[in-house]
């Protein structure tokens, strides 16, 4: 196999992320420039704040990822970035400084699918899995269910209609007066609370169907909220977090485990920002375990957005030669289905 050594760009949301990832799995240096104390005031991600944020931060990260690795630009062998989705002031810095980057030390360009990053990130940890795989990726702009048969082969099995599982903890942590982003804090209010004081609703679509929807969960949080309000009640918030947590992992596990059991498939990645979550992952490995399948997550600093996973799915693309050119262009609806089927799609 041929030696890689790629210096990876992130910049798809609010942070600026850059790492150099030997081989796909050797994390050489991972720095990550998070803005998250910039947007906290507003309770979600300003975009043209962003944006300016990843101009100021890239070319300092990108420099302190070479000094932690105590490499130079002759030992880069490749050049990777995030080109979508996300949005795209802030996918356009990453893009443009790759490609400025790539042309100066005359190294072979690389675009990847923010969500194949996420995917990737965990083979950081687990570079031998084998093939096939079933991956839920769960994050504040994605929840999908997705294939893997091999490297850069993906057949995706569901998606979210509506609101993403990690979109519908920010909404509902907002309205419940927490922190941004939503999901550490609900996490931790829903250890306190009882789910059972609270019905919310579950969407399971049609029978068979693996996709999402999670905008009628979030709406009756809200609702109650409101109900509550209206008649001066007091509100267990702890309460409304567990109840709230409960319904989204029942989801998300449970078609997840379905998901498997049809495609055969006994081993199952997570990922993403909300794989961070720990109801998410102790209900998943649990429920997984019980079925006798085998469940892999990264650990939490690869959930979030980083430059590594970048860097390790940009690993086997490099071994296929699969190079992007000067004119790569940020796309920030960037479809999964561009890079993998969608069989019986409801959309």
């Amino acid at each position: 196999m041929k030696e890689t050594i790629i210096l990876a760009i992130e910049s798809s949301c609010d942070e600026t992320a850059v790492a150099i990832i030997k081989n796909g799995y050797e994390i050489l240096a991972n720095i990550v420039s998070t803005q998250i104390d910039v947007h906290q005031k507003f309770g979600g991600v300003v975009p043209e704040v962003a944006s300016r944020k990843h101009l100021e931060y890239i070319n300092i990260v990108v420099q302190q990822a070479l000094d932690q690795a105590a490499l130079t630009w002759q030992d880069i062998t490749h050049i990777a970035v995030t080109y979508g989705p996300g949005l795209v002031g802030a996918l356009l810095v990453g893009v443009a400084t790759a490609k400025a980057l790539a042309f100066a030390a005359e190294k072979p360009l690389i675009a990847v699918h923010h969500i194949e990053g996420h995917i990737y990130g965990n083979f950081l940890v687990n570079p031998d899995l084998t093939m096939p795989l079933l991956c839920l990726v769960v994050s504040g702009g994605h929840t999908n269910i997705v294939k893997i048969t091999d490297h850069g082969q993906y057949t995706l099995l569901g998606q979210t209609r509506d609101d993403a599982a990690g979109e519908a903890y920010d909404k509902v942590a907002r309205a419940l007066g927490l922190s941004y982003p939503g999901g550490p804090p609900i996490d931790r209010l829903a250890k306190e609370g009882n789910g059972t004081h609270i019905k919310l609703p579950r969407a399971w679509l049609e029978e068979g169907s693996f996709d999402f929807s999670f905008s009628g969960l979030k709406s009756a949080v809200l609702n109650y909220l409101n109900k509550s309000a209206m008649k001066n009640e007091t509100v267990n918030k702890a309460d409304i977090a567990a109840a709230f947590q409960e319904a989204v992992i029942e989801v998300l596990v449970t078609k997840t485990i379905r998901a498997a059991e049809k495609e055969n498939i006994n081993t199952i990645l997570l990922a993403g920002g909300v794989a961070a979550n720990s109801g998410l992952r102790t209900v998943l490995k649990q429920t997984a375990e019980a079925k006798g399948l085998t469940v892999y997550y990264p650990p939490l600093e690869f959930c979030t957005d980083n430059g590594a996973m970048i860097g390790a799915a940009a690993h086997y693309k490099a071994l296929a030669k699969d190079y992007a050119d000067l004119s790569l262009n940020a796309v920030p609806n960037l479809p999964f289905s561009k890079l993998a089927v969608i069989p019986n799609s409801k959309i």
